[in-house]
């Protein structure tokens, strides 16, 4: 998702930003997971949502 809420181009749906509330309300509620379970796994993983999934085991 795009960091920048007045950029109405192309979001960017790779990656994973938990500094922004909008993006871990969303990345949340789309992995059924909670806030600390996708904070951790962005920390063992990177913000690259493919590698999120497979660390979650929600291909």
């Amino acid at each position: 998702m795009s960091d920048n809420l007045q950029n109405r181009g192309q979001q960017d749906r790779s990656r994973i930003n938990v500094h922004e509330d909008y993006e871990v309300r969303h990345w949340t509620e789309a992995l059924g997971v909670s806030k600390e379970e996708l904070e951790k796994a962005v920390k063992a993983v990177g913000p690259s949502v493919s590698a999120v999934r497979e660390h979650l085991g929600k291909q």
